[in-house]
């Protein structure tokens, strides 16, 4: 009885991968993680009432991410994915260098330039590749540091692009006016050089403008979002670690939680993810 009884404890452990990000956003990553690793568990946070983090001092941004890492951690995540730009640019390293030692140090969080920035030197020919992503991501110039790394023959050109985070949440992309803030960003990014033959999209909302990118910059420009590369190497840094992969449960669950209105960020999330999202509540 004993045996079956802590067998039971084991089975009902739940030790799910934590995703998280400011906004919305992070559903595209978390889509992309899932199609990858199906059988496995996972809680989303996000951070929707503080959101966006774009324009966020460095002190904010680690501040919030530490917070949130620290609930993940407290729902039994030992590993937490910063599906966020701006957090993975200003609250990661100080986060993994200076918190989990203290906190938790068997607990991993990872971020999403990295995973990009290790393959993007593989999909251009041109060696010239754009990067769109918020205010906070590209004054962190974490992505041309990042690739120096792996692909220093690389030249890259980066953009701003403020308005579009508030576009896509309001659901304004698709207008006139929006569109025509999208295409503005976009042709000031490739008038900055002609031979850009690959684009990043360096932010996690980004992937639900794909296909009104792409009939913009035309077929001979790739447009990359992050989920597929980031859940590709998620895959392949649980095959390296099995110790961390030995943690993890792997019943299928999902759980979401917001510091939004569950209501208001329940009729957002489907736009993101692709299907019908049930949030609740967590405030700090």
């Amino acid at each position: 009885m004993v045996a079956l009884f802590l067998l039971a404890l084991v089975l009902m452990k739940r030790s799910p991968i934590g995703v998280f990000d400011s906004g919305y956003g992070g559903l595209t990553v978390l889509s992309a993680i899932r199609a990858q690793l199906p059988h496995y568990d996972f809680i989303y946070f996000g951070d929707n009432a503080r959101a966006p983090y774009g324009n966020r001092s460095f002190d904010v941004v680690y501040e919030f991410t530490l917070e949130a890492v620290n609930f993940l951690f407290e729902q039994g995540c030992p590993l937490v994915i910063l599906a966020c730009n701006t957090a993975s640019a200003k609250a990661l390293r100080s986060i993994q260098q200076n918190d989990l030692p203290k906190i938790s140090p068997t607990n991993r969080v990872l971020g999403v330039i990295r995973p990009s920035t290790e393959v993007l030197g593989e999909l251009t020919h041109s060696k010239h590749v754009g990067i769109l992503g918020t205010q906070g991501t590209i004054a962190s110039n974490s992505y041309p540091i990042e690739l120096a790394k792996f692909a220093p023959d690389i030249e890259v050109h980066q953009h701003a692009c403020p308005m579009w985070v508030p576009l896509i949440e309001n659901q304004q992309h698709e207008h006139p006016a929006g569109r025509q803030f999208i295409l503005e960003d976009v042709q000031q990014l490739l008038s900055t050089n002609p031979s850009i033959d690959a684009i990043l999209l360096a932010c996690t909302h980004y992937p639900v403008l794909q296909q009104q990118l792409e009939e913009l910059v035309g077929p001979n420009i790739k447009v990359i979002p992050q989920g597929p590369l980031v859940a590709e190497k998620l895959a392949t840094y649980l095959k390296m670690h099995p110790e961390m992969d030995a943690q993890l449960s792997k019943n299928g669950d999902l759980s979401f939680y917001t510091s939004e209105t569950p209501t208001v960020f329940n009729a957002k999330a489907s736009h993101f993810f692709g299907e019908k999202v049930e949030a609740q509540h967590h405030s700090f």
